[in-house]
């Protein structure tokens, strides 16, 4: 993201803010552990608004964060705030205030924050890359199915015969990412003058102006449909799913049954109160300490 916002010209103290901040609100075992989290809400404490990752970032740096001693919160700009709200219901946004008003009135967000969204998918979808591959669940050849892979896989090949491994792995995806970045940069330049982008309310009305070029956009969404389908959907992947969901369900659970199982922080005579303080303090937890949770409660 620093990297694009450079080369654009963008701000890159806000676009690294952002970026930073986008996946706080993410809970233990990412999108797994959000499903299930939402689904004990609206199923344990229905009227509370089940839960949002998004809505959770942003909750975490408005309401959670306690570091100044008159006011809630990290006390960031309207730009970072609106920039970290990626997704949001219309009735969630229409809770939220300024932040929310673009959701309602169908606005693109400000440049930085479309930035900080297709630098997310360029980061994500090459550490998956890599991840899958050294925990044996893809394989190279398998990979090479994908052309945007396959045509760095056959660079590398020709020009670093001898390289193989990790070495080689590293190579590929580096030159994917550079291309990936190039190209984004390339295209956006291109549609910032086409449309003759030059106060941020020429960016909020217009479509969307970080782009990838058509073949670069064609060749990203076949690496995600590939990934989705052999990696996310991997039979072992789908079983750690399963158990995250079991995990955060269950503690979810236990928690509205007898608060008194959280610390006291976390606890609210309100019954909808206390169901939000769960869903914080689940979401706060890192996959590991979600399990040991999971272990003191239910393993004798």
């Amino acid at each position: 993201a620093r990297a694009v916002a450079r080369n654009l010209g963008l701000h890159e103290d806000l676009t690294e803010a952002i970026s930073l901040a986008h996946d706080l609100g993410h809970t233990p075992f990412g999108h797994a552990g959000q499903d299930a989290l939402h689904k004990s809400m609206q199923t344990l404490r229905p009227g509370a608004g089940g839960f949002e990752h998004n809505l959770q970032s942003l909750r975490v740096v408005d309401e959670l964060e306690e570091r100044y001693a008159s006011f809630n919160g990290l006390n960031l700009t309207f730009e970072t705030r609106e920039g970290i709200l990626k997704h949001c219901s219309l009735s969630h946004a229409r809770q939220l205030g300024e932040v929310g008003q673009r959701f309602i009135d169908r606005k693109r967000p400000g440049l930085e924050a479309q930035l900080a969204n297709l630098a997310d998918e360029i980061a994500y979808n090459n550490h998956d890359i890599d991840d899958g591959l050294r925990s044996g669940l893809i394989t190279i050849e398998q990979m090479r199915q994908v052309q945007l892979f396959a045509t760095y896989h056959d660079e590398v090949s020709r020009l670093f015969p001898d390289v193989t491994g990790r070495r080689r792995i590293a190579e590929i995806i580096r030159r994917m990412i550079n291309a990936l970045i190039v190209d984004l940069t390339r295209t956006t330049r291109d549609n910032l003058r086409t449309h003759r982008i030059e106060t941020r309310d020429d960016v909020l009305n217009a479509p969307a102006l970080l782009q990838f070029s058509d073949d670069m956009r064609t060749q990203a969404d076949a690496l995600k449909a590939f990934l989705m389908q052999n990696l996310y959907r991997h039979y072992k992947v789908m079983r750690m799913a399963n158990k995250a969901g079991t995990i955060v369900q269950s503690l979810f659970k236990a928690f509205i049954d007898d608060p008194r199982l959280m610390p006291a922080d976390y606890r609210h005579e309100d019954k909808n109160r206390q169901a939000r303080a769960i869903a914080d303090y689940i979401a706060g937890m890192t996959d590991r300490y979600a399990i040991k949770e999971y272990k003191r409660l239910f393993v004798v």
